[in-house]
Order: C-alpha cells, then sequence, then structure tokens
C-alpha cells in the first residue's frame, strides 16, 4: 500500500477537506478517512461495510467482475489442479509456496498435532444427541484455550506459531468427533499414515468392527473442498476473527467466534440450501417448472447455488469443483439418489437455458461442493462444519497477519443514531 499523489476532496458544511487516497497492488484506490472526525467532525455511513477498507492485508485477492482469486498471487485455478490443502495452508500461513523440506515439516507438524486431549471428549458428552454439530464445534474450539495455556499469548510469536498449528491440525478432528457423536457412533481417532483429507474421512466413516479404505477419488475432492474454502478476503467470519482478536482475546475464542459466524445460514449455510432446494424440486420433470419460478420476479423461489453475490462473472473455484463433482459422481453414481439426479439434471438445463446465460447465472461453488458431500455420505448438517474446517486455516491466516500489523488497533465502529435525545428520567408513580 503506497499513498498516492491523488487526493479525494470533500466539502462539509463549506468547508473543503483533502483526504489522502492509497493505491493498492490491485483493485481499487482506497480513501484514508481515519483523520476525518478530528478534521470535519464527520462520520462516514457505510452499512455492511461493502465500501470501506477496515484493514490491509497480503493474503487474498477478489476481482468479482473477473471472475478472479488469488491466493498470496496465486490463481486459485492453478492452486486446486496442481497442489493439495496444506500446501496452500503453507503458502497462506507464510506467503510464498514452501520448498519440498519445508513442506515435508509442515505436513509432519500438522500430522502430530492432530489428536485432542483426552478429556476434550466429555465436551462432547454435555451436548445432547441432538445438538447441531456447528455448536458443539463453537463450544469444543472455545474450550480448547482451557486445555492448551502454552498457546494463548498473542503478544508471542512462537506461542501463536504453536496456536495455529494446532488450531490446523485438530479441526478435523474435532468436526469428525461432532459428526460421530451426532450420529452415535465411536470416535475414531486420527492416524499418522493418512494425509490430511484421507484422515478427515477415516475418522467420519469408519467403524471399530471393521477397515475402512479411503478412496483416493474422494480423498481428492475433500481435499478441494478443503482448498476451495480456505480463504475468501474480509468475508463476514474472517472479519469477525479479527474483530474479536483486535481485543487482544486469545486466538482459540477468535476462531470460536469465526465459527459461530459462519453458522448463519447467509453465510456458511450456502451449500446445504442448495441441497434443501434439490429437495424441493423432488424429480426431474419438475425442473422447467422451477426453473420458471426462478425467473418470475414476483415469485419468492429462487435456484440456490447460481450466480455469487461477489463474483459477477463466473465463480472460479466452481470450473474445479465441478470437476471433483463429475468424478465423485462418476465413482459413486446417482441412479439411486434423487437429490444428485436432480441436479445433474438442473445443471444441463441451467447452463443451456438463455435467461440464465444472459445474466450470468452459472452454478457456483457451493452447488457443486454441496453436491459432492451428499453422494459422500455426509448429511447437510455436517456442511458448514466442514466449510469451517476448511477456512481456519484463512482464519488463522488472517489472525497472525493482524496481531503482526503496527497499526492494529481494537475494533470499534461509530453509527448513525436515531434515537431519542437526551431527557430526564420520569419516576413510575408519574408515568
Amino acid at each position: 500500500m503506497t499513498e498516492s499523489a491523488k487526493t479525494a476532496k470533500l466539502t462539509v458544511h463549506g468547508e473543503s477537506y483533502d483526504l489522502p487516497m492509497f493505491s493498492p497492488t490491485a483493485g481499487p484506490d482506497v480513501i484514508d478517512i481515519r483523520k476525518l472526525y478530528g478534521q470535519a467532525g464527520v462520520f462516514t455511513y457505510d452499512p455492511g461495510f461493502t465500501s470501506t477498507a477496515s484493514c490491509d492485508s497480503t493474503i487474498t485477492f477478489i476481482d468479482g467482475d473477473k471472475g478472479e482469486l488469488l491466493h498470496r498471487g496465486y490463481p486459485i485455478e492453478q492452486i486446486a489442479s496442481k497442489s493439495h490443502f496444506l500446501e496452500l495452508s503453507f503458502l497462506l500461513l507464510y506467503g510464498e509456496l514452501p520448498s519440498a523440506k519445508d513442506l515435508e515439516n509442515f505436513e509432519t507438524t500438522i500430522t502430530r498435532h492432530t489428536m485432542l486431549h483426552e478429556q476434550m471428549q466429555y465436551f462432547y458428552r454435555g451436548f445432547r444427541r441432538d445438538a447441531h454439530p456447528m455448536a458443539i464445534m463453537v463450544g469444543v474450539v472455545g474450550a480448547m484455550s482451557a486445555f492448551y495455556h502454552d498457546s494463548t499469548d498473542v503478544a508471542d510469536p512462537r506461542q501463536r506459531e504453536i496456536a495455529s498449528h494446532r488450531l490446523i491440525a485438530k479441526m478435523p478432528t474435532i468436526a469428525a468427533w461432532a459428526y460421530k457423536y451426532h450420529i452415535g457412533q465411536p470416535f475414531v481417532y486420527p492416524r499418522n499414515d493418512l494425509d490430511y483429507a484421507s484422515n478427515f474421512l477415516q475418522m467420519c466413516f469408519a467403524v471399530p468392527a471393521e477397515d475402512y479404505e479411503v478412496n483416493p477419488i474422494l480423498a481428492r475432492a475433500m481435499d478441494r473442498i478443503f482448498m476451495l474454502q480456505a480463504d475468501h478476503e474480509q468475508n463476514a467470519s474472517t472479519s469477525t476473527v479479527r474483530l474479536a482478536s483486535s481485543s487482544g482475546a486469545n486466538p482459540f475464542a477468535c476462531i470460536a467466534a469465526g465459527i459461530a459466524c459462519l453458522w448463519g445460514p447467509a453465510h456458511g449455510g450456502a451449500n446445504q440450501a442448495c441441497l434443501e432446494m434439490l429437495e424441493e424440486i423432488g424429480s426431474v420433470d419438475r425442473i422447467p417448472e422451477f426453473i420458471d419460478r426462478a425467473k418470475d420476479k414476483d415469485d419468492p423461489f429462487r435456484l440456490m447455488g447460481f450466480g455469487h453475490r461477489v463474483y459477477k462473472n463466473f465463480d472460479p473455484r466452481a470450473t474445479v469443483m465441478k470437476q471433483s463433482a463429475d468424478e465423485v459422481l462418476d465413482l459413486l453414481g446417482v441412479e439411486n439418489n434423487p437429490k444428485l439426479q436432480v441436479a445433474k439434471a438442473l445443471e444441463k438445463q441451467a447452463l443451456e437455458d438463455p435467461y440464465f446465460i444472459e445474466k450470468k447465472l452459472f452454478p457456483n461453488v457451493d452447488f457443486y461442493s454441496g453436491i459432492v458431500m451428499e453422494a459422500m455420505g455426509f448429511p447437510t448438517s455436517m456442511f458448514t462444519p466442514i466449510f469451517a474446517l476448511s477456512r481456519t486455516v484463512g482464519w488463522v491466516s488472517q489472525w497472525k497477519e493482524m496481531i503482526a500489523d503496527p497499526q492494529n488497533k481494537i475494533g470499534r465502529p461509530r453509527q448513525l443514531y436515531l434515537g431519542a435525545t437526551s431527557r430526564d428520567y420520569v419516576d413510575i408513580e408519574n408515568r
């Protein structure tokens, strides 16, 4: 970020003020309003912060008009086709792709941190069996600070490093155990001989009564889901992690706050909404009816999983996820799953429909990831926990960046106050 020669002129009550402008390495220029209140006595108003840069960052860049997603400058399509989740995790955490030795050491470190403290089992057993897995994850991740005291001092770089590794390593175990507890099966412990995605699948689907062998096609699809959800700039949950961490809260509390925000259906529940829509459609012969309803502005029905709030052209992650979806469906078949039959037929019809082509309503990553996880056997209640697992490395990277930033200060948004002005208290007998 460099201060440009350009300035923005703002006139308030007849007085003009020159505001500095910063030029990023990519994206639009940014007007610096930090001294605006002190100079002009006014605030800016931006609900949802959709036009406000709350920080500077070097991690992820999105250009929604171009359909571009870069992690440390590398296009997501290249990373997802040539790399794997732990290599991407290293890139997000440290800023550069690792050497072969660095990657080996990093993978060993993460693998050796996957087990949970044995007493944490009792946290799970305190929940009802019908508790949503996200409720369990919020509680268990927040409770990690009660077990791992040697990684809660955010002022210590070494402790920040240990906390980062622990969160990335233990989140698959936490999510898998939430799933096992939810369905009433015994917990399955992590194995050091498996890669990150395979380990998660075996913890979810293995049972003590028989051997379980992870299919490499499913493991690759799972790894891609992790990669495609790893980080997405300053979204709601990432901003929540940053805001929580600005107070100096321990990293486990901050990530638990991010999980809680991600739980919202407007954020992390999009792929679940896609599957619920497919269930509502019910059968292939009803697709034309629902496509017509989606085109009707007066009909509340919307095709979930098509188009994207950020990507105005196409979602670059969807191309990669479609490949995995095709591979998984070829492997597992769709003959006995009506929802997957509807999904394949809906995708085909929507991609050929002039209305959707003109409006650029292409299937997004949530549409395909939901199909893949449904085919694998995950219930929709596990879609958001898997999202949280994937996004943890992004949250941790953003958290580490913020803590190390010399400009870091506690978040304190302003408001447009529309309530009553000062008035005197009235005794209860006189009201």
